[in-house]
């Protein structure tokens, strides 16, 4: 049952091949026996999901089931959760339980999805590894001794060690993609404000967006069809009609026209990355498309904007957590001076910190035209450099990362090296663009992930091409050596 996706699932719970709760008890037992090894789960939600597994049965029975009715998910534990843990991976948080659902968590148990538990992450969403989170580093299945990427890292793990078939993420700086490329998963991050991020808790409120990781495009599809659309409870949610994703999967990509930004296929990316990117391509021109190379010319100044402007607003998001409201509280504090230092010193982790620190200086007076503002205006000749973009083409592919995955602790001393892993996904998040990352080869034994960048509200475009490119390789369906 663990190996099948969410459409093969929702058909065998259809048939009757087997229920909603003999399908959950299994997947609840083999993340009891696997996730030691793994570090997925911040929190196994047990009687919860068993009693949404009975209720599940009990609907289909009643012949009231829909597609959804008994399929298991897990949600980044980024997402507010009635009565469960919501931690951010976060010592600042751990003992914070939601009393409300997040609209994506309410709209998948309004469907009658079975939620597995919670899923570990970058503390606040904040890293490339997922070597930030206060519950401790989550292990790459692929490879047990390398990052799964981050800060959806928890989410990428559970999947692609076929813990859970789907699974919610958020994507900042590339947060969905580079941890789906590190696990040979398919990762989609919708245009921004296309998903509710009402009960998401923020980092850097202008970039944040939810979306999905899964093992193809059909069960991203799948889980799109419920998470977008306009909720009135946030502002920045856009009211703009929600196609049926799953229907244009099939649709021809004859005529299609890709670009590839010279930009992103830099000198030193690696020989094999490029090879395996490259081959990727050449199949999207057997089905019919074109390749014409463009330019993206400001793409160098992606790192350098977004790391001004994600600390900035994260100096400010998280400024609510004093130790006052809700969340950790230091002991006996002598003051309030005392209990805002020491509730925040011992409450975030070093890279939190850093980013605050960062942050707080780029939005000081006296430095906030020189780094804020100038930061600001350097997204929009980012966001400009795509428009003009997709006049001459329909679709934009790169490289995810640079490389494929690294080991744990490579990285953690030098975080300049650690920000460059998401040189080719960032500039997503300034333009507020979609794309997505699929598996196509690999390097060393590891997953290499293609980036497939839409224009605003493209996603079915994206998903199409996804889709319709793994109906001729089987990439999608390669899984680590030691899962069963």
């Amino acid at each position: 049952m663990h190996n099948k996706t969410i459409a093969d699932i929702a058909r065998d719970l259809h048939s009757g091949e087997y229920s909603s709760v003999e399908l959950t008890q299994h997947m609840l037992q083999r993340i009891e026996q696997l996730d030691s090894t793994y570090n997925s789960f911040i929190t196994v939600t047990q009687q919860q999901a068993l009693a949404q597994a009975k209720a599940a049965d009990e609907r289909r029975a009643a012949g009231n089931a829909d597609f959804w009715t008994g399929v298991p998910i897990a949600h980044k534990d980024i997402f507010c959760t009635n009565g469960v843990l919501t931690s951010c991976g976060s010592k600042m948080l751990s003992n914070f339980v939601a009393p409300y659902d997040a609209t994506v968590i309410d709209r998948f148990n309004h469907v009658g999805a079975v939620s597995l538990g919670k899923l570990n992450m970058d503390e606040f969403a904040m890293g490339s590894s997922n070597e930030n989170s206060f519950y401790g580093a989550v292990a790459n299945p692929w490879d047990t001794d390398r990052v799964p990427g981050g800060s959806s890292g928890g989410s990428a793990a559970a999947v692609a060690a076929r813990l859970v078939p789907g699974a919610t993420a958020t994507d900042t700086g590339g947060s969905i993609r580079q941890p789906a490329a590190f696990c040979g998963l398919t990762g989609l991050k919708p245009t921004y404000g296309r998903v509710s991020r009402w009960g998401m808790i923020a980092y850097a409120s202008s970039l944040d967006q939810a979306g999905t990781l899964t093992r193809n495009a059909e069960d991203a599809a799948l889980m799109m069809n419920v998470m977008a659309g306009f909720d009135a409870k946030d502002s920045t949610c856009v009211d703009q009609a929600v196609p049926d994703y799953r229907a244009e999967l099939n649709n021809s990509l004859e005529g299609l026209t890709i670009g590839l930004p010279k930009e992103y296929f830099r000198d030193d990316l690696s020989a094999d990355m490029q090879q395996q990117v490259r081959n990727a391509i050449a199949e999207y021109e057997k089905l019919g498309a074109k390749v014409k190379e463009i330019s993206l010319p400001n793409t160098h100044l992606a790192i350098p904007a977004y790391y001004i402007i994600a600390p900035a607003e994260c100096s400010a998001n998280l400024s609510r957590m004093d130790g006052v409201r809700f969340g950790y509280r230091c002991d006996d504090p002598q003051d309030i001076n005392d209990l805002y230092k020491r509730s925040r010193g011992e409450g975030f982790g070093i890279e939190v910190k850093r980013r605050i620190m960062v942050g707080a200086y780029a939005l000081s007076a006296g430095f906030y035209d020189a780094y804020y503002k100038k930061a600001q205006q350097v997204r929009r000749l980012i966001k400009n450099d795509f428009v003009e973009a997709f006049k001459e083409v329909d679709i934009i592919m790169s490289p995810t990362t640079p490389t494929p995955a690294f080991k744990r602790g490579e990285k953690t001393a030098d975080p300049v090296a650690m920000y460059l892993e998401d040189i080719f996904t960032i500039a997503l998040n300034l333009a507020g663009l979609p794309g997505m990352s699929i598996p196509c080869g690999e390097v060393d034994q590891l997953p290499v992930g293609l980036q497939l960048i839409g224009n605003y509200f493209d996603e079915s475009r994206l998903l199409n091409a996804a889709h319709q490119y793994q109906q001729v390789t089987d990439w999608h369906l390669h899984a680590p050596a030691d899962i069963a």
